[in-house]
């Protein structure tokens, strides 16, 4: 194989730009892109050349040159986030996105976000307003609350919240609440980078109303509950409620702060879930500060909400690292939106995503995940599709624990293995995230709209067409 003559047989970069297809590349991306991967995709031919040992390979990679520089061209110049269609079960997938954002509210999003908006602007006194002023009442009536805000996430409310009100001194907060939320961001860390000194009460399983009592000093300035909503003890333990820190605290003149993570809004009890303590629960019983999850079983955007007395959420409004934390106009529109949706609870559970997913009756689901057996087996695709029950889960670190009822619908590819068919879904148009076990493919329907079915099973059939 005579490698040189393989090298001059690549085409020069003028006689390249001279072909249609390239020109055509030029005028809709502009010849800097498409220079770039002239250069590159040439490249990467000679460096394939000077490896290959197959002359007829080397020859048909060169005859693809120009179809790599354009797909190098539009791959530069296509947005990487993609919407994905999640078949795994798990509705809170924070790798994919977590809470999924109501369509209608979207198309409302649109209008507000393309152009100008009163994000910080009152209308009706005609100066300058409050970001929060457009949720802030809502989460008031909500959950009785004096005052709101919100900043970009959870972790982002802690650190204010603690930097606040407890900079300099101690926050008291059992052993057992130490948790860490995800990506190695942990509350003591928080706590430290907040300027507060955390003092550690009794054990990882117990601790008592006199642990809390005895730790409490002239250089306390909060009581700190986390809702271990991410994971749970069990068997022998103990803990204090927030209805009987809120009087020692209190006496001692300091705040009762509880993060409750997950940030729910409605008894989930009622629709056949665990119990999981509300946000309203956590002001009835007495919590002067209250922060939670925007993007979680709330079912919103991506935030820290605040809520609580209102001479504490003033002076966390006044902190300079508000500035730094605060969230942006599409957020506060978005969480707007959400938080009108639980002015009525049926609607909540209609119109919010991860609440009509997690409280979808089984039976529902299972008619559904019909449906789309039914459509993929009209396509007559070379696959064995079935349908088997499962379980989904609510994930994000919200109800570790709860295992939903749900209905799969399973696909055994005849033309390839089970994990080059995983591979290509992931490739696909819009990508499929399936769960594989077994050597199956599972689609879990409770997390698929049904609207994504007739698409998926074209994407299904253009893959298998791909393949034959």
């Amino acid at each position: 194989m005579d490698k040189n003559q393989l090298y001059r047989r690549i085409p020069k970069v003028d006689i390249l730009l001279e072909k249609e297809e390239i020109k055509e590349l030029i005028t809709r991306y502009g010849r800097e892109s498409v220079m770039e991967a002239v250069r590159e995709e040439t490249e990467a031919l000679r460096a394939f050349i000077g490896k290959c040992r197959d002359e007829e390979a080397a020859l048909e990679k060169t005859e693809q040159l120009p179809r790599a520089i354009r797909e190098r061209v539009v791959r530069l110049h296509t947005p990487n986030m993609r919407t994905v269609i999640n078949g795994t079960g798990t509705v809170l997938h924070t790798n994919l996105g977590r809470a999924p954002i109501c369509r209608e509210h979207m198309e409302r999003l649109t209008d507000l976000v393309s152009g100008y908006s009163n994000l910080e602007y009152s209308l009706e006194e005609g100066k300058r307003g409050e970001r929060y002023s457009h949720f802030e009442k809502l989460l008031c009536r909500l959950t009785g609350a004096e005052a709101a805000m919100a900043v970009n996430n959870n972790a982002a409310a802690v650190m204010l919240i603690l930097s606040s009100l407890a900079k300099g001194g101690e926050v008291v907060v059992s052993r057992g609440e130490l948790v860490e939320i995800g990506g190695k961001f942990r509350i003591p860390d928080v706590m430290e980078q907040s300027g507060a000194s955390l003092v550690e009460v009794g054990t990882t399983n117990k601790t008592h109303y006199t642990d809390y009592e005895d730790a409490v000093t002239e250089e306390t300035k909060a009581l700190l509950k986390v809702h271990t909503s991410n994971y749970r003890i069990v068997g022998f333990t103990e803990s204090v409620p927030i209805q009987e820190l809120a009087p020692l605290a209190h006496k001692h003149g300091i705040p009762v702060i509880e993060d409750l993570g997950s940030g729910v809004l409605i008894d989930l009890g009622k629709y056949g879930l665990t119990y999981e303590p509300t946000v309203q629960d956590s002001i009835r019983q007495g919590a002067d500060v209250v922060c939670f999850s925007g993007d979680k079983l709330l079912g919103g955007p991506q935030a820290g909400i605040i809520i609580g007395k209102k001479e504490y959420i003033d002076r966390m409004k006044k902190n300079q690292l508000t500035r730094a934390l605060r969230i942006d106009k599409f957020t506060a529109a978005a969480l707007e939106l959400v938080l009108m949706e639980y002015l009525h609870e049926e609607k909540a559970l209609e119109r919010i995503p991860v609440l009509r997913m997690i409280t979808e009756p089984f039976a529902s689901v299972s008619e559904r995940a019909g449906k789309l057996k039914q459509i993929l087996d009209e396509r007559k695709l070379s696959l064995q599709t079935g349908l088997e029950e499962c379980e989904s889960q609510i994930g994000g670190g919200s109800l570790p624990l709860e295992r939903i009822p749900s209905m799969a619908v399973t696909l055994k590819p005849e033309s390839m293995t089970v994990p080059e068919m995983e591979e290509r879904m992931r490739h696909l148009p819009v990508p499929v995230i399936p769960r594989t076990a077994n050597d199956t493919i599972y689609l879990d329907v409770r997390t698929i709209e049904s609207r994504w079915f007739e698409t998926l099973a074209d994407m299904l059939e253009n893959l298998e067409g791909k393949t034959s």
